[in-house]
């Protein structure tokens, strides 16, 4: 069955809990350079061609993950363009803004971080990606190995269905933090956000439910008022 590409968009910062190696981002209007990687040559190779790895039928490489991508030089739409021919499914997340055109105000949608992109594909499609785009892209690697990080369906699927709301209190959080994935966690029960699960954080006075991508990044939405919070046991 083929892919579907999808797209996304949110806020200013980038997340990363401990269990995966991980990216900062210095400051919102840069891009976040990583800790884990070396830097990039410059002398990357073309993504106009990109063979597929071939695989064997009883390797575990097979299995379709998600997988986190740092995408060097702003180039998420070519690399989306790219996987896309290859039926690869991928996610770009995407946050709303409001602009002023015509003396009218607008909501229009673009990346929430020009260097961060995901791709839905076997462990062996993923090596390929690196290995072809090598000092364009870079996958995301469990921490202290060369292991390439699968982040579990349910985490991406969370993410996905949070940060696919045309909402302008969605908020990217800053550098590693442990105290973003501990607590109370809950489910939402009503609003705009019912459905979605994580953990409930207290932000300059609100409450906003935090949902992480171990490792990758994490977003709290805008404020949830408490009768719509259901704590999970």
């Amino acid at each position: 069955m083929g892919r579907l590409c999808l797209f996304l968009r949110s806020g200013l910062q980038i997340f990363a809990p401990d269990r995966k190696q991980y990216c900062v981002l210095d400051k919102p209007a840069q891009p976040y350079l990583p800790r884990c990687w070396n830097e990039p040559s410059s002398d990357g190779e073309g993504i106009e061609s990109m063979p597929m790895h071939e695989q064997s039928s009883t390797d575990d490489t097979n299995i379709i993950n998600w997988y986190a991508l740092k995408v060097f030089y702003n180039r998420v739409a070519k690399i989306e363009t790219l996987l896309s021919g290859r039926n690869i499914e991928s996610y770009i997340p995407m946050r709303s803004v409001e602009q002023v055109v015509a003396g009218r105000k607008v909501r229009r949608r673009k990346p929430a971080i020009s260097s961060l992109m995901f791709m839905h594909c076997t462990e062996a499609e993923a090596a390929e990606v690196q290995k072809q785009l090598m000092g364009e892209v870079m996958v995301y690697r469990n921490r202290g190995e060369r292991q390439l990080a699968a982040i579990p369906d349910d985490e991406m699927q969370m993410f996905i269905r949070v940060t696919s709301i045309d909402d302008l209190g969605l908020e990217y959080l800053g550098e590693s933090n442990e105290e973003w994935t501990t607590g109370d966690k809950v489910r939402v029960t009503g609003g705009i956000f019912q459905g979605a699960e994580g953990y409930i954080k207290r932000i300059k006075g609100n409450h906003r439910l935090i949902v992480a991508i171990e490792g990758v990044i994490a977003v709290a939405t805008s404020y949830i008022p408490n009768c719509f919070l259901e704590k999970i046991e």
